[in-house]
C-alpha cells in the first residue's frame, strides 16, 4: 500500500480495509504502549491495555470525526482503559502502600553521578502516587510529549483546563518530590 495521509487511512479504516487498520496501529502503537505502561507499570498490562485500545477503536472508528488526528483519541481510549483497569487492582494500591513504606533513599544514590535513568524511574514512581488525573495530565503533556492542544484532544477537556490542571499537577508533584527530599524536577518551568 503506498503511503497514504491519516485521514485517507481513517476513511479506509472505517470501511474495513485491514490494511488501512495496520498502518494507523504501526503509526500509533508505540505512543499507546508507553502511556499505557506509564498507567500500568507492567509491560504485560500494557500489552493487554494497548490490544484493548485497538480492539475498542477499530470497532469505533466508523464514528471518529476524520478530520481531527488520531491520536489523541486512542490516548484518551488507552488512558481512560487504563485507569479502569487500575481501578480494580487490589495489586496496585498494595504496590503504592508498600512503595511509601520504603526508604526513598532506595531510589537515589547520594554520590552527584546517579544517573539521569534512575532520577527518571524515580520521578515517575513518584508521579505514580499522584491521583490518576494528575498522572494523566502529566503522562500526556511531559512523557508523550503532546503539545497542549493533542493534550486537551486526547482528554476531550479545552486547552485551558488543561493548564490549569497541569499546573495544579506540577505543584502536587513538586510538594511531594519536596517532601521526599528530590531535587530533579524543581527546573521545570510552570507553564
Amino acid at each position: 500500500m503506498n503511503r497514504l495521509d491519516e485521514s485517507t487511512l481513517i476513511e479506509l479504516a472505517a470501511g474495513q480495509d485491514e490494511q488501512a487498520w495496520e498502518a494507523l496501529m504501526n503509526a500509533h502503537q508505540q505512543a499507546v504502549f508507553r502511556l499505557a505502561y506509564l498507567f500500568t507499570g507492567d509491560p504485560d498490562e500494557a500489552e493487554d491495555v494497548t490490544q484493548d485500545t485497538f480492539v475498542r477503536a477499530y470497532r469505533f472508528i466508523h464514528k471518529f470525526d476524520r478530520s481531527r488526528p488520531i491520536r489523541p483519541w486512542l490516548l484518551s481510549i488507552t488512558s481512560n482503559l487504563a485507569r479502569n483497569r487500575l481501578r480494580g487492582f487490589k495489586r496496585y494500591l498494595a504496590a503504592l502502600q508498600n512503595f511509601a513504606r520504603r526508604d526513598p533513599d532506595l531510589f537515589l544514590s547520594t554520590m552527584p553521578d546517579h544517573s539521569a535513568r534512575e532520577e527518571a524511574h524515580y520521578l515517575w514512581l513518584v508521579v505514580r502516587k499522584l491521583s490518576l488525573e494528575d498522572q494523566q495530565v502529566i503522562y500526556l503533556r511531559y512523557f508523550l510529549e503532546l503539545s497542549e492542544e493533542e493534550t486537551a484532544a486526547a482528554l476531550d477537556i479545552p486547552r485551558g483546563t488543561v493548564k490549569s490542571r497541569l499546573h495544579r499537577a506540577l505543584n502536587r508533584l513538586r510538594e511531594r518530590l519536596d517532601r521526599e527530599g528530590f531535587e530533579i524536577f524543581k527546573a521545570v518551568d510552570h507553564e
